[in-house]
């Protein structure tokens, strides 16, 4: 099997391993009534509070329009709320998404490490690790050259 080839397929099968954990993460997460996009938002937010639509959106590589509707499902469930000063809005957490999240958090964690857990032993754990830090590193490295 050629470099290429061997490569593509190490994309395919992170991404398709990326897609099932996050379906699998939207399934586990309904019982807190997010999704994974929701849980990654208001992880974010808590991490960063206060913090600004646009620092938020920067954080999670998605457009201001994406985040934006987000938010505002965010807010109508009384998860987060948006407070003005001067032109810019900033964002924290309610009790509510507080509480929620403060639940949600650990257990995720764990259902997610049990897809590691229960399949790699802990030196291909580590290993893994390694290399996926290896690639993240570079991938921050790397530019895209215009054509």
């Amino acid at each position: 099997m050629d470099r290429n080839t061997l490569s593509s397929l190490i994309w395919l099968r992170m991404a398709r391993f990326v897609q099932r954990s996050n379906h699998l993460s939207n399934e586990f997460l309904e019982q807190y009534g997010l999704t994974a996009a929701q849980f990654d938002v208001l992880a974010q937010i808590q991490h960063n509070q206060p913090i600004t639509q646009t620092e938020l959106a920067d954080k999670l590589t998605l457009t201001c329009g994406g985040i934006s509707r987000m938010l505002t499902r965010l807010e109508k469930e009384n998860l987060i709320i948006r407070k003005q000063q001067w032109k810019i809005k900033y964002i924290s957490l309610t009790d509510k998404g507080s509480t929620i999240l403060n639940e949600a958090i650990p257990a995720q964690v764990a259902f997610q490490a049990s897809m590691f857990d229960e399949v790699l032993d802990e030196a291909e754990k580590k290993q893994l690790y390694a290399l996926v830090k290896k690639l993240h590193k570079a991938s921050l490295e790397k530019t895209v050259s215009p054509k």
